[in-house]
């Protein structure tokens, strides 16, 4: 009995380097992964078989007390049995595969076992199969799961499994006296042999499994901290400037040879070992890059060869290209490059591949943001270029009436006609200007409106020097002021009184203008800045047009808002705070 633990030690030690061998294989790793499919189950029943037939060739022949350890038992005696580690691979294919796998091994473990002959051959071939359909049974509820046996399950059925064979033994094997000194020899070496073997195999399962998840975890952190921090880069398009400071960092996270980002046609950036050679703004030098752009498929290269680049001595050996996409098509490349072609690993390759993913949304988000924003201005631009047309005809009626009376005072507001309507045009192309720029428009626009209508109308600024350089949108206090003037009063000829406030509110300024006049209808105030709102003298389009800009800069939270009794309206929003020059 005692002869038997080291030779089965030695057979199981070569089952457990091959155990080994084979969950260092990325393909074996995938199949663990998937293990409820058919032709996963197919495929652990041709590779537990194949260990199982090894373990009845490297078994050890028994006869009475006597072992012989003849290499590989192709044929076993007459009066002879065989030691052996074929219930632990059995046992470990029903653990991982189920029921079905379990029994298969089984079957044709155990076939094998009954051509190589024997004392009694047959009682191994029911031994085999048993103890495959009992372990797939143990093995299907973590196989639900999608989980494995722990280690400590492993060896305790393990152990039951070899205790099955020794009783299929003495059950089968029709001679009770030669079976009670069969298992003499072989049933303590063989349960805990192969118990212990059961659960040492199932350890290097799980701890290789433990070990490439922990080793996705950090990658996963990596890509996701890397993409975080070169977002804004790729949101900006594909640029000199932006792909230079991604390519700096990402060379600097990844600790690459180099790295390289490219358009259809130029080198962008160019970080790293041949930086004398692959310069920005030259075309494409690798007919790898080439290759990418055209099939729109990630490439490896493992040779200089490969790479394709022309140049004499590029220090460049090994190459991961990416295409990145933007709207179904190829826009650019990102490279990593190797000095040492060993060091260009599958999990750089998948590093390479995920982060070129997510570059490429972010292209993508950028160009859309891009586009969103090209349409957002036309919109607003469309929206300032709709202020008050007609004001410009009532102002040169006016100064052509002047002219006769007082060509002085005529020359005056054509200046400020003028006036007004450059800092029209200069804020029809600008979505923000500063409160001094606007103040000085709206008295350009009251000089006129004063010229015509004398003595009419009182305007008051409650204005703080200080604020004159944060920024508004174009316009806003001018329209409010030119709807006090015209809607407030009616055909009131004096004591209208405009008072135009602005103040600082936390992270906003407040725009305020009141008037004295006799309030709007409650039934028309609601629709105000929302839609038309026909009346005597206008349809409100301006106030619902500033509404739309307000929103459409800032947020909803800007929109105007409206407070009006019969002793005057107040129109006022919040502007979030921004300063000129400054954030």
């Amino acid at each position: 009995m005692v002869n038997l633990f080291i030779p089965l030690l030695e057979r199981v030690g070569l089952i457990i380097i091959l155990a080994y061998i084979l969950l260092n294989i990325n393909y074996f790793k995938v199949l663990l992964k998937n293990r409820d499919v058919f032709s996963t189950k197919v495929k652990f029943i041709v590779i537990f078989s194949a260990f199982a037939i090894i373990s009845n060739f490297t078994g050890v022949e028994v006869n009475g007390e006597s072992t012989f350890l003849n290499g590989f038992l192709l044929k076993v005696g007459q009066h002879s049995s065989i030691a052996n580690t074929r219930v632990l691979t059995i046992g470990v294919s029903g653990l991982i595969g189920g029921p079905f796998v379990g029994f298969f091994v089984g079957m044709i473990s155990s076939t094998v076992r009954l051509f190589q002959g024997g004392d009694a051959a047959y009682t191994y071939f029911v031994s085999s199969v048993l103890v495959g359909f009992f372990s797939g049974y143990f093995g299907r509820k973590s196989l639900r799961k999608n989980t494995f046996p722990s280690v400590k399950e492993g060896m305790i059925i393990g152990v039951i499994m070899e205790c099955i064979q020794m009783m299929c033994i003495v059950i089968f094997k029709g001679n009770i006296n030669g079976s009670v000194e069969l298992l003499k020899i072989i049933a303590l070496p063989m349960i805990l042999i192969n118990g212990i073997g059961t659960g040492i195999f199932l350890s290097i399962i799980t701890s290789t499994l433990r070990q490439e998840e922990s080793a996705l975890a950090v990658q996963t952190h990596d890509v996701l901290e890397l993409a975080n921090h070169t977002l804004p880069f790729f949101r900006s398009g594909l640029n000199e400037e932006s792909c230079k400071e991604a390519a700096i960092y990402i060379c600097k996270f990844l600790r690459v040879s180099a790295v390289s980002i490219t358009d259809n046609k130029r080198i962008l950036a160019h970080v790293g070992e041949g930086s004398d050679h692959h310069i920005p703004s030259f075309k494409i030098l690798t007919d790898l890059s080439k290759s990418v752009i055209q099939t729109g498929r990630i490439k490896v290269a493992n040779s200089p060869e490969e790479i394709g680049c022309n140049h004499n001595g590029c220090p460049l050996k090994a190459a991961i290209v990416v295409p990145l996409h933007s709207g179904g098509e190829v826009v650019g490349t990102f490279k990593l490059y190797f000095t040492d072609p060993t060091k260009l690993t599958f999990v750089e390759r998948q590093l390479a591949e995920g982060l070129g993913e997510i570059f490429s949304s972010q292209i993508e988000f950028g160009e859309i943001e891009f586009k969103n924003k090209l349409q957002k201005d036309a919109e607003i631009k469309s929206l300032q270029a709709q202020v008050n047309p007609h004001f410009f005809f009532n102002a040169i009626n006016t100064i052509s009436a002047l002219i006769r009376i007082d060509s002085e005072q005529g020359r005056r507001l054509l200046l400020q006609l003028s006036k007004f309507f450059r800092s029209n045009l200069q804020g029809a192309r600008r979505n923000l200007i500063t409160l001094e720029e606007e103040l000085e428009q709206v008295r350009a626009y009251l000089s006129i409106e004063q010229a015509r209508f004398p003595n009419k109308y009182t305007v008051e600024f409650q204005v703080e020097e200080s604020m004159n350089d944060y920024l508004l949108p174009p316009f806003v206090i001018q329209i409010l002021v030119e709807n006090a003037l015209k809607h407030a009063f009616g055909s009131r000829k004096n004591g209208n009184n405009v008072w135009v406030k602005v103040t600082e509110v936390k992270e906003s300024i407040r725009l305020e203008v009141k008037d004295n006049g006799f309030g709007i209808d409650e039934s028309k105030i609601e629709k105000l800045g929302k839609d038309v709102v026909e009346s005597e003298s206008g349809t409100g389009s301006a106030i619902e047009n500033l509404n739309k800009r307000l929103k459409s800069l800032f947020s909803d939270s800007s929109a105007l808002q409206f407070e009006s009794s019969s002793s005057g309206t107040t129109i006022s929003c919040n502007i979030p705070k921004r300063e000129f020059g400054g954030v």
